[in-house]
């Protein structure tokens, strides 16, 4: 399947003022889903600590990686936040993607993304990324998507915990301020990519 050229982006708009009384959640972005299925839709990012959704360049290099065509794949998306990884993987075919997110204003708008794609192979759960992860079963997914808070200083402890969540062969994404330390022990270092301050590392399993 021939990879898809993204969309043109529209030109930001000029960010308002916000009224005292508008609470911190409102809308003050958005993105696009690249490709797919939903190519062209967008999502919506609120206004919360730590949330920075994959640049678009990042994901657009990340699915040519990985192949258009997900079709089949169990996904999961650890730190979904806007949800921009997950229902990009969705958009392509994926047969289950889970959204993990512990913060309830994301869960809402993550679950009305949900509803107004009628995606119905994609789950929303309320949950701490690690501590699921860590009690998980193993080998669930052929995809899994770590995209921690920003700047935050969980990126090994995330990558230790979806290791045995992996298949054989299956893949693991890794978003971080900084590059990946070391490879651990039954993974490889597929791709590397640096987009400003993001460092992006897909790794693949033995």
């Amino acid at each position: 399947m021939k990879p898809r050229s993204p969309p043109q982006r529209a030109p930001q708009k000029k960010a308002q003022s916000r009224p005292q009384n508008k609470p911190r959640t409102a809308l003050r972005n958005e993105v696009r889903i690249i490709g797919g299925l939903w190519r062209g839709r967008k999502l919506p990012v609120a206004d919360r600590p730590g949330l920075r959704p994959t640049p678009d360049r990042v994901r657009e290099t990340l699915f040519n990686w990985l192949g258009q065509d997900l079709s089949g794949w169990r996904v999961l998306d650890a730190f979904a936040g806007s949800g921009a990884l997950g229902f990009e993987a969705a958009s392509r075919g994926a047969a289950e993607v889970l959204l993990l997110e512990a913060d309830v204003p994301l869960l809402a708008a993550l679950e009305a993304a949900r509803t107004r794609l009628q995606a119905g192979a994609v789950r929303v759960e309320r949950a701490d990324a690690i501590a699921w992860m860590r009690r998980a079963a193993p080998q669930r997914f052929e995809l899994v998507l770590l995209d921690p808070p920003f700047e935050s200083d969980l990126a090994a402890s995330a990558l230790a915990a979806a290791l045995p969540l992996v298949v054989p062969q299956g893949w693991i994404y890794l978003e971080s301020a900084a590059p990946l330390s070391a490879v651990p022990a039954g993974a490889t270092l597929y791709r590397t990519l640096r987009a400003g301050a993001v460092h992006a590392h897909l790794l693949r399993l033995h």
